[in-house]
Order: C-alpha cells, then sequence, then structure tokens
C-alpha cells in the first residue's frame, strides 16, 4: 500500500491514544508465565501485541477475549513443547520470546522478515543463555535461531546492553522462574533504561521480586518464584502518538490526545516536554495533552536514550523548527526494524530536509519554510519510519508519497485513520 501525503494546514479534533504497546506484550508474557487466569483491559491491537497474542497461545497459553479485555490462562514454566515459532517482524517479541523458550526441548524462531527482523543481530541475547546452558544454534547471531533448552540453570549471567535494552529484559522475565537464585551484570552500557524499569514495574505487578542496582547494571534474582494471574490495565501509548502530536506541531492546529497519563513510566512521555521546548504551546491535564500548533517551533539539543521510540517523530518536527535541533545518543536506533539513523536521513533529504547524521546523532538544520517534497519515498518497512515522514508529507509543499505505508500496522493499524479523522489529507491506494 502507498500513503499519498498532501500539504495540510491545519488539524483539530480530539483522538483516543492507542493502547500501549510495550506494557500490552509484556502484560501477555507475564500472563503467559503465570500459572492461573489473568485480565488485560484495554489490550493492543497491532501487529506486535497480535504476534506475542499468536506465540504464547502456539506455547499452550489459553486466550480470550472480547471488545475491551482479554483472559489469559498461562503455562507458568511449562509451555507446550513445539518445535517451531514465527514472531513475525517483532523484534521485542522475539527477544523476550527466545529466554521463555529455554524451557522447551528444542525450538526454532523461523526467519519470516529476512529484509527487516532477519537482519537484526542478537548476539548478547545468545551469549547470555549458553551462559545458562542452553545451546543455542543461529546464523551470525541472527534468524532462524534454534534453541535448545529444556533445564536452564540460574547462577551469575552477564548481559551486554549496549545494542538493546531487551535482551536484558527478556532474562529478567525468565530467571525468578529457575530453580536456582541468579544475578544478572549488565556490560558495558545499558540503552533505554527507562523501558527496562517499564519491565520491572510489571514483574512486581505479578509479585516477582528483583533487587535492582540504583543505575540498573546489577541485578538479584531469587530463585523458584512463580507469576502471579493478575488484572491489568493498559494505559495509552505515547511512541505512537508522539507522531500525532508531532504533526499537530508542525501545523495550524488545535488538537487533543486523550488517554496519555502524565505520570506514566514511559520513556517517550518526554515528547511532551521536548515540543514544549521547541515552543509548542500544549497543555497536559487529566491524561490529556492538547497542542495549538502555530507551525512555529524553535531548535534545541535532545538526549535521544530517553525517548528512543519517538525521536523520529520528533526528528520530524525539528524538519521545520528555526536553527539547528541535534539528538544525541541515539545509536541504537540503527538496529531496529532498518537503520533508522542512514535510511530515515536518506529519504528525509529525498524530501527536500537539510538533515546530517553521525554514528549516535542526527543533526536537524531547520527550514520554517518547509520542503519542497514531491517525491515517492521508502519506508524501509519500518512503522516509525513510515509515521515520521507522514508528518514531513503534511507541511511539505508538494506532498510525498510513502511506499509500504501498511507496515505502519505493526504499531498503529489506526493511524492514518486517526489523521484523516483530524483532517490531514491522506490518500491510500493498494500497489
Amino acid at each position: 500500500m502507498k500513503a499519498i501525503v498532501k500539504p495540510t494546514a491545519s488539524l483539530s479534533g480530539s483522538i483516543q491514544a492507542l493502547s500501549s504497546k510495550n506494557y500490552t506484550t509484556r502484560y501477555m508474557l507475564i500472563a503467559a508465565l503465570a500459572e492461573g487466569t489473568s485480565t488485560i483491559h484495554y489490550p493492543a491491537h497491532s501487529e506486535d501485541s497480535d504476534a506475542m497474542r499468536r506465540c504464547i497461545k502456539d506455547l499452550g497459553a489459553i486466550v480470550e477475549e472480547d471488545d475491551v479485555k482479554m483472559t489469559i490462562t498461562g503455562f507458568g514454566r511449562n509451555p507446550k513443547p513445539i518445535s517451531e515459532l514465527n514472531v513475525g517482524n517483532a523484534g521485542a517479541v522475539l527477544r523476550f520470546l527466545m529466554s521463555t523458550a529455554a524451557f522447551c526441548p528444542e525450538l526454532t524462531f523461523v526467519n519470516a522478515y529476512p529484509q527487516s527482523l532477519g537482519k537484526r543481530p542478537h548476539d548478547d541475547l545468545i551469549s547470555s543463555l549458553e551462559q545458562m546452558g542452553v545451546q543455542v544454534e543461529h546464523n551470525g547471531g541472527k534468524l532462524p535461531i534454534t534453541i535448545r533448552g529444556g533445564n536452564p540453570r540460574g547462577g551469575k549471567i552477564t548481559v551486554s546492553g549496549n545494542v538493546s535494552s531487551q535482551f536484558l529484559s527478556s532474562l529478567l522475565f525468565m530467571t525468578p522462574l529457575l530453580d536456582e537464585d541468579s544475578e544478572i551484570e549488565v556490560l558495558h552500557d545499558l540503552k533505554s533504561k527507562v523501558i527496562v524499569g517499564q519491565t520491572l514495574e510489571v514483574l512486581e505487578m505479578a509479585g516477582i521480586r528483583i533487587e535492582a542496582s540504583e543505575d540498573l547494571m546489577f541485578y538479584r534474582i531469587p530463585g523458584k518464584q512463580r507469576y502471579q494471574a493478575k488484572e491489568y490495565v493498559v494505559q495509552g501509548d505515547y511512541p505512537g502518538s508522539a507522531a500525532i502530536l508531532a504533526a499537530a506541531a508542525v501545523t495550524d492546529s488545535d488538537v487533543k490526545v486523550l488517554r496519555l497519563a502524565e505520570n506514566s513510566r514511559q520513556g517517550e512521555r518526554a515528547v511532551v516536554d521536548v515540543l514544549r521546548a521547541m515552543g509548542v504551546p500544549l497543555t497536559h491535564d487529566n491524561d490529556i495533552v492538547h497542542v495549538k500548533g502555530n507551525s512555529r517551533l524553535i531548535g534545541g539539543e535532545f538526549d535521544g536514550d530517553h525517548f528512543t521510540d519517538a525521536v523520529l517523530a520528533m526528528v520530524a518536527a525539528a524538519v521545520f523548527a528555526e536553527g539547528t535541533t541535534r539528538f544525541y545518543n541515539v545509536e541504537n536506533l540503527r538496529y531496529k526494524e532498518c537503520d533508522r539513523i542512514t535510511d530515515f536521513v536518506t529519504e528525509l533529504r529525498k524530501a527536500g530536509a537539510d538533515v546530517e547524521e553521525r554514528q549516535s546523532e542526527i543533526i536537524v538544520h531547520g527550514r520554517p519554510q518547509g520542503v519542497e517534497g514531491g517525491v515517492e519515498i521508502d519506508a524501509h518497512i519500518d512503522h516509525r519510519v513510515i509515521m515520521a515522514l507522514t508528518v514531513v508529507g503534511l507541511r511539505s509543499k508538494q506532498g510525498l508519497t510513502i511506499r509500504d505505508a501498511h507496515h505502519v500496522a505493526k504499531s498503529y493499524p489506526h493511524y492514518f485513520e486517526h489523521l484523516k479523522a483530524l483532517g490531514a489529507h491522506v490518500e491510500l491506494i493498494a500497489d
């Protein structure tokens, strides 16, 4: 599918934020690892969360749902001994379930997206699992990956955190179920510490005890724990909403996004502060972010590691800011569905933006007058790239055509529907 994004002067209206993908997938996993039945209210519906649904069912969880909730009867530390699992293009789901798969005799994760997830490295988690007595057969750290487990051992474990925090989260979900106590030491650096905080939050909600150092680089995990079956309520999603807020910021707008908790632990909540720092008129009260955009923004400097999944949307807004905007500490963007630095910068330049890249930075020289557009650009099979390029298209002089726009469904299936409801001129056509 192609999205033809046409210049749009103004947006107005209110939308409900979609439910958080990150919390939904975590709640589904801890419900599957519990013995008993858990209830999740307002679960997200996206390709990623659907991948977790499908995979935990394949592993033996009983999943039932209606329009507003799902119930999951878990399998504890005894998943069904299946031979194959397909996570689609969901990297977090793959990494979380690689540790869970260590309880299976032999399980192969297939390579369904060789041009996207199939290119992403998982060596750091593979190394940690091997320290626990799990045999892993892999393709240079990439899919397909076969886990030969059955009896993983606790003890002292190291994991590198300088590519992704998902490797650490995966181990934190699994190690409480081991017979032995475990100690996890994070080597090098730890990216996206805020997201690790989300993992620790949901583990505590499920009755799991973990002692974490203040800098989140060391953990003590008692063994022989059991996940408790509980009720969970999924909060609104900041990463997806960031693109809606960016679109409102770069146009003349009066837009409200509802269900965005002010006290959320989602790191991407920082986009509210980023947009404020860029001079965007907005308020955040009663879980409603209200943007009264006037198309005027100013540049600044921002540590993107605090809001990883919203960096591209903020870069899109910065394309139209006065002066230069620098997003630093964002190297982990290179290891996502695509290289979200080089690939995204390439497409922005095609649209007429003045952007530079460094190994761990994106530097934007703003063009308040707008960009030319009028070209067809590549989404690189990446939902975040699609959303951010749409923001640029709205403010371009000739619009943009985005190829493979259907991949936005990975996290936000209703993205274009929501934008059009606010008045965006977007046409979707089949290839």
